[in-house]
């Protein structure tokens, strides 16, 4: 399996599933629409670091499965936080989070590739949604967070499965999905696409 991210979070979670992995990851342009809702916009990106992994990889992705994901962290007016780009941006998102409830939503995007000698490629995505809210944080709490380092490379300056556990009061759906990957979803769509595939009288798209 091919995966198009750089994420050792998700490469860790389809290594626990059993999967082989080369990693490839994507290289696009993540600029949002105007027009995008949050949903719209991470599953568009992972549709196209899928398509870019595909195409910049294909005498190793014939015959392959290529996953490609990408996680946003977003608040109810729609503003979206990616990774911070300094201590200082670090510091504001978490404000931003303080005491309030957010979305997690995650983009997936499945491409398989027939053999060589077919060429034939399909492709299916799907975007799952988790609400995170955070208890109130304290500028002291803040300060020691960001003195982590753990806020640096995340979506939204936190890791739920690292020291960010502590600033997390509840979640409502699917823990791994804010992880970067909502893999019972995942594995659920990839075995569908899998029978699907294997029944010359099916057509998947």
């Amino acid at each position: 399996m091919i995966l198009a991210s750089a994420s050792p979070r998700r490469a860790e979670l389809l290594k626990d599933e059993g999967f082989q992995l080369d990693i490839c990851p994507a290289n696009i342009d993540e600029t949002r629409l105007a027009d995008e809702t949050p949903v719209e916009y991470v599953e568009r990106l992972a549709r196209e670091k899928a398509r870019q992994a595909h195409e910049a990889n294909r005498d190793l992705a014939a015959g392959a499965t290529l996953i490609a994901a990408d996680t946003i962290v977003w608040l109810p007016d729609g503003r979206t936080l990616g990774k911070p780009a300094d201590a200082e941006d670090a510091r504001h998102m978490l404000r931003e989070l303080s005491g309030r409830k957010h979305h997690v939503t995650t983009g997936v995007c499945i491409l398989v590739d027939g053999s060589p000698m077919s060429g034939c490629v399909a492709e299916t995505s799907f975007t799952e949604t988790t609400e995170v809210e955070f208890y109130p944080l304290p500028d002291e709490t803040i300060e020691w967070y960001l003195g982590t380092g753990e806020p640096f490379d995340k979506a939204g300056a936190y890791g739920i499965q690292g020291r960010g556990r502590r600033l997390v009061k509840g979640i409502t759906g699917d823990f791994y999905n804010v992880v970067g990957l909502p893999v019972a979803k995942l594995m659920r769509t990839y075995d569908k696409m899998q029978k699907k595939l294997a029944d010359p009288r099916s057509y998947w798209f």
